[in-house]
């Protein structure tokens, strides 16, 4: 938003008003959600003691911080929610309760837990008087498969094309979508269902404020059909294009987003390397740029790790050139620090208005960065923090690049210390 729209000519702007307490609750649901899945009570009973109606948070699924911390078993955020009297028969998306997810995820201290506070096991079959187990709401086909004939493509409109075939906006159940949808002619290729299978195994388990929601799938009839929630803001792509530059508090808030999304995906043991992430797969929630999420999982890998330091032998230049890490451009052994290396280079853009590296093609500014070079700070400044944060993402050396959650770290003093009337200042020439 720009410093015109955020005035209203000396008098009051309810609509604005509503707008920021909007972005702000928003902002506390994620941040809720986010601690109790990385299982800090601190963090979770600040936020309770700052708003205490944040118990009773929802994400796109429905599922409240009861039904996080009761799937991973963190008892001490668990008490802590019931403490402030979290609803501990809730129901999301699927109709499962807390304790349904943390019997299927055998977490049988909590499982004695939210018994002791009246849990149910079970999903919503019209009455909450006839319980019945239910399963937990990932891992099985008939949980996401959808039926063609549920998805109603009479309004649909292309948003995107690729070899592979396009992603259509359509609408399931009423309910706007985004359809990836493979061309019928690939659809009998083994190493395109091998990707498509691989993808929507992978987003099954993803579950986080910051990462693009999948829905279901199609895959025992052709078109082969990846089903993610819709969301009307387009890419960072699009946006950065038409706004050029973002002011500092912009970029920072839009960088502490897609570094949350990012912090999950790195989450040990079970890390989630992107390998593309880009403006064009970063989106923007809704018009009021707000919010963003990560998404098209298309090259990710899942990696189980063994230690920390772990580095993996994965196919070379996987990705986009422009923002390649330059392990992967010269086919080296690479970790999950290649989504950091990344990260930099949007960040870098979302700063200067630019692509890193305009002047070259995509090829050669990979190149280029391989040989140990990066793109220059131009036209405007970055406030010396920032600077010295983008310097060390981008490294050469890999072991040298900061983990996502000390970058949230580091985004967040950034923030705290940004005044709201900062500008940019001009490098002398």
């Amino acid at each position: 938003m720009s410093s015109a729209d955020e005035t209203s000519g000396g008098g009051s702007n309810p609509s604005l008003a509503d707008k920021k307490k909007e972005k702000s609750r928003v902002s506390r649901t994620s941040l809720i959600l986010w601690h109790t899945h990385q299982n800090d009570a601190s963090a979770v009973r600040k936020l309770l003691e700052e708003d205490k109606e944040l118990v009773r948070a929802r994400d796109y699924d429905s599922r409240t911080p009861l039904h996080v911390a009761s799937l991973h078993g963190w008892i001490e955020v668990a008490k802590c929610l019931l403490e402030y009297r979290a609803d501990v028969n809730a129901q999301d998306r699927w109709k499962n309760t807390p304790l349904a997810d943390a019997e299927g995820a055998k977490k049988h201290g909590m499982i004695e837990l939210l018994k002791s506070y009246g849990g149910l096991s079970y999903g919503q079959n019209g009455s909450h008087f006839e319980p019945k187990p239910v399963s937990p709401p990932l891992p099985n086909k008939c949980d996401w498969e959808i039926e063609p004939s549920e998805l109603d493509f009479s309004t649909a409109v292309i948003v995107g094309k690729g070899s592979f075939g396009e992603i259509v906006r359509a609408s399931w159940r009423g309910t706007p979508v985004a359809v990836k949808r493979i061309l019928p002619s690939l659809s009998d290729d083994k190493l395109v269902i091998q990707d498509f299978r691989h993808e929507v195994n992978l987003l099954v388990k993803l579950r986080h404020p910051n990462i693009v929601q999948f829905l279901g799938a199609v895959t025992d009839r052709k078109p082969l059909m990846l089903i993610t929630e819709f969301l009307r803001g387009g890419d960072l792509h699009q946006f950065l294009k038409e706004k050029g530059s973002l002011s500092p508090s912009t970029a920072v808030n839009f960088a502490l987003d897609i570094a949350r999304g990012m912090a999950y995906l790195h989450n040990e043991p079970n890390v989630i390397i992107h390998r593309d992430l880009k403006p064009r797969n970063v989106l923007l929630v809704n018009s009021n740029a707000d919010h963003l999420k990560v998404g098209d999982f298309g090259l990710s890998k899942l990696i189980k790790v063994q230690n920390s330091h772990d580095v993996y032998k994965m196919t070379g230049e996987t990705g986009s050139y422009r923002y390649m890490a330059p392990e992967v451009f010269r086919h080296r052994k690479y970790d999950k620090k290649v989504d950091v290396f990344s990260f930099a280079m949007i960040l870098y853009e979302m700063l200067e208005g630019d692509p890193p590296l305009a002047n070259y093609e995509p090829y050669e500014a990979a190149k280029y960065v391989s040989e140990g070079h990066r793109p220059t700070f131009r036209a405007k400044g970055f406030i010396t923090e920032l600077r010295e944060l983008t310097d060390q993402c981008w490294s050469q050396d890999m072991h040298q690049r900061p983990s996502f959650i000390e970058i949230l770290r580091r985004l967040e003093k950034i923030k705290e210390n940004l005044s709201p009337d900062h500008h940019w200042h001009l490098f002398p020439q």
